[in-house]
This record gives C-alpha cells, sequence and structure tokens, in this order.
C-alpha cells in the first residue's frame, strides 16, 4: 500500500459517513446544526469542521450527493441513442426523491439564493443539472447545432429541477407524481420543438 493510502481511504469514509447522516437528518424535515450532524455520524464537531468549512456547504454537499447519485444511475441506464428516453430518465432521476424530501429542496433553495459569490475558479451553481441535461441530449448535439444545443439545455434547466418542481408543487398544487409528469412531458415538448426547428433550417 502507498503511503498515505490508508488514511486517504478513511477521510473519505469520513466524509461519506458526514454526508450519509447529513443527507438522513435533512430528509427528515430537520435544520441540523453541526452537533447534530456529529452525532448522527458518530464522529466530533472537530472532524465535521475538518471536512465542511461551514454547515451550508454541508447541507449543500449532502443534498446535491444524494440527487447524483439518483440521476447517474438512471443516465446510466438509459438507451444510448433515445433522447426521448434519456429525458424522461433524466427527469425521473431528477424528481424520484423531491416529493418526500420537500423540506431539503426548500433549504438548498435558499441556501443557493442567498450565496453571494464564487471563488474565482469554483464551479458555477447548478453546474451538475447543465452536466446531466448535456448528457442526456449528446445523441443530437450535432444535429442540433453549437447554438441550437446550448438553447435547448437553458430551457430545460428551467424545466428540471428543484425550482420546478416547488413550482408545480406549492404554486400549482401539484402531487410529485403530476408534477413529475408535467416536467417530463414539457422536457420532451421543448425538445421536439428544437428538433422541428433544426429541420426546418430556424
Amino acid at each position: 500500500m502507498e503511503p498515505g493510502t490508508g488514511r486517504d481511504a478513511q477521510r473519505r469514509r469520513t466524509r461519506r459517513a458526514i454526508l450519509d447522516a447529513a443527507a438522513r437528518l435533512l430528509a427528515e424535515g430537520a435544520s441540523p446544526s453541526v452537533g447534530e450532524i456529529a452525532d448522527a455520524a458518530e464522529v466530533s464537531r472537530r472532524t465535521v469542521y475538518l471536512h465542511f468549512p461551514t454547515l451550508d456547504q454541508l447541507v449543500l454537499d449532502a443534498v446535491v450527493g444524494t440527487l447524483s447519485t439518483s440521476v447517474d444511475e438512471a443516465l446510466a441506464a438509459a438507451p444510448d441513442d433515445d433522447v426521448h428516453a434519456r429525458l424522461a430518465a433524466l427527469v425521473d432521476g431528477v424528481t424520484a426523491t423531491m416529493g418526500s424530501s420537500l423540506a431539503l429542496g426548500r433549504r438548498l433553495i435558499a441556501l443557493t439564493v442567498a450565496e453571494t459569490g464564487r471563488e474565482e475558479g469554483a464551479p458555477r451553481r447548478g453546474h451538475r443539472r447543465v452536466a446531466w441535461i448535456e448528457s442526456a441530449l449528446e445523441p443530437v448535439r450535432d444535429r442540433l447545432g453549437r447554438e441550437a444545443f446550448a438553447d435547448l439545455v437553458s430551457a430545460l434547466a428551467v424545466v428540471v429541477g428543484w425550482e420546478a418542481f416547488i413550482v408545480l408543487t406549492d404554486v400549482r398544487g401539484l402531487g410529485p407524481d403530476e408534477a413529475g409528469a408535467v416536467s417530463r412531458r414539457a422536457a420532451h415538448r421543448l425538445f421536439d420543438a428544437a428538433l422541428a426547428d433544426a429541420a426546418g433550417g430556424v
């Protein structure tokens, strides 16, 4: 074993335990403190702060990490050449746990809206969502062309994600399944419109 390999693996396991503990507490509707997360992960507060400099960063990473696993698995299982199926997998992966974790989603939105800025070189907020959408659309990237592809990614970012889900449940009063279905139909219609525009030379 190379020097440091064992310590690195232990750090990864500890970080994962902290994130899992935070995600569990948030999914229950709690607004946990660092101490409560440390207790749930069976580590010290100092250990939590060694991995996450702020509580907000820990919460954000816990939310995004939980969602990332669901979406990555959904896209990996989707057909490589069927964009409708890939978009359905994306929307279903994104919305799969939203109905049971609305409190967590609202917490995420509150934190990201309150974010005052990014350090130079830090990823843009929502970069994972953009990457997922681009992955779902990859089979038609060349067919659409650079500008139309970018426009479609931007349009889909509006209808896929926590913001859209909360609007559909809170403003429209839809249930979680209905909200997911509306997002799925909207994504398909945006895609079909982009294909029609490309075919017509618009």
